[in-house]
C-alpha cells in the first residue's frame, strides 16, 4: 500500500505540473500576442506609451503694426489780402477831404478838409472791414496713422499624461492624441502616436 500511495502521489504531482505548465504557456502566448513588456496600451514590443490626460494649447500674441490711411477734408482760412485796410482808409480819406473842402471858407476850409479826410479815412476803414471776409479754402488731405494689428496663434501644446502611475507634463509642437510615446527615465515625450 505504501507503493500504491507513492505512485498515486507521483501521479498527482505530475498532473499538477502539467496543468501549471500549460497555464504558463497560455499566459506566455497571451503576453507575446499583446506585446511583451508593454506596460500600457501600445502594440509595438519595447515601445512605451503614456495615457494623455489633458492637452492645453499654448498661445502667443503676435503684433503686426500697419499703416491705415484715410482722406479728410481740411479747411484753411487765409487772411484778407489787405489786412490793414489801407485801400479803404485812403479812399475814405480822399473822399472825406474832398467833401470837407466844399464846406466853409478860409482857414475853416482847411480845417473842414482835414476833418473830412480824417472822418472819411475812418469811415472807409470801417466799411472795408465789414466787407472783408477771410478766404476759406478746403482741400482733401491724406491722413495716415500706425495701428496695431494683433493676433493670437498656437505655438505649442502643454500635454499632461500618466505613465507608470506618475503624471507628467511636457510641451509639444502638436496635439499628440490619446497617448504619447515615452522613454524610460526620460520625462520628455519623444514621439506622439
Amino acid at each position: 500500500m505504501n507503493r500504491l500511495m507513492t505512485t498515486a502521489l507521483k501521479m498527482g504531482i505530475a498532473a499538477a505540473l502539467v496543468t501549471g505548465l500549460s497555464a504558463c504557456n497560455r499566459s506566455a502566448d497571451a503576453v507575446a500576442a499583446n506585446g511583451a513588456g508593454d506596460t500600457s496600451s501600445g502594440a509595438d514590443a519595447g515601445v512605451k506609451y503614456g495615457k494623455v490626460v489633458s492637452v492645453q494649447p499654448v498661445r502667443a500674441t503676435v503684433n503686426h503694426p500697419k499703416q491705415v490711411c484715410r482722406d479728410e477734408t481740411v479747411t484753411h482760412t487765409a487772411p484778407p489780402k489787405d489786412q490793414h485796410r489801407i485801400a479803404g482808409t485812403a479812399i475814405g480819406a480822399v473822399v472825406g477831404g474832398l467833401l470837407g473842402h466844399q464846406v466853409g471858407g478860409g482857414k475853416g476850409k482847411t480845417l473842414a478838409t482835414v476833418a473830412g479826410a480824417v472822418g472819411g479815412g475812418y469811415a472807409g476803414n470801417r466799411i472795408e472791414a465789414s466787407r472783408q471776409k477771410p478766404q476759406v479754402t478746403t482741400s482733401v488731405e491724406r491722413q495716415c496713422d500706425m495701428v496695431n494689428d494683433t493676433s493670437s496663434k498656437i505655438v505649442g501644446y502643454d500635454v499632461r499624461y500618466v505613465y507608470d502611475g506618475v503624471t507628467r507634463t511636457v510641451r509639444m509642437d502638436r496635439d499628440p492624441g490619446d497617448r504619447v510615446r515615452v522613454q524610460e527615465g526620460v520625462t520628455a515625450v519623444t514621439d506622439a502616436r
